[in-house]
């Protein structure tokens, strides 16, 4: 499975800046044709509604990078396991692990670092935000991926056979 190393580099700093919350550049992902970039660049920014459409369109692995980018081992393992070194590499230099972000240095991936800096910047945000004594925390990621869970579990439920003898 490939990842974000399939799409050009014009894509790649699109999606940096769609990250930093320029909207401008999340319709030219849109109209560009790679919603689900738009929709990663929201999942990564905490969208749950984005999260969600990852899933139900096929795009699980931008789904799981996100929650890798966040930190969250299960995600990691998965993506050490399913995808390419790039990717593991860029997760782990969202969480600012040195030998990561000199191996996409050394490699030439600049525009993944561009994207690393958004992505690291949003969440020191989110961590200042979150320590306010008045925000409430409704779960995030985890609830969205939970439901999503239970939805395809439903779907992948054999429906019942009526017998003609009940």
């Amino acid at each position: 499975m490939k990842g974000l190393e399939q799409y050009p580099v014009k894509v790649l700093l699109a999606l940096s800046k769609s990250i930093a919350g320029r909207s401008d550049f999340f319709h030219w992902l849109l109209d560009a044709g790679y919603p689900q970039l738009a929709a990663f660049s929201n999942a990564v920014r905490g969208d749950d509604d984005a999260m969600v459409w990852l899933f139900k369109n096929n795009y699980a692995w931008l789904a799981i990078l996100s929650n890798a980018c966040d930190g969250d081992n299960k995600a990691i393992d998965w993506i050490r396991h399913a995808m390419t070194t790039v990717n593991l590499r860029f997760a782990m230099a969202c969480q600012k692990d040195v030998d990561s972000l000199k191996w996409l240095l050394a490699n030439k991936w600049g525009a993944l670092l561009f994207i690393v800096r958004e992505v690291q910047r949003f969440l020191k945000y989110q961590e200042k935000e979150y320590t306010w004594p008045y925000v409430m925390h409704f779960g995030g990621h985890h609830r969205a991926i939970m439901q999503l869970e239970e939805w395809s579990n439903a779907l992948q439920t054999p429906p019942k056979t009526l017998n003609p003898n009940e």
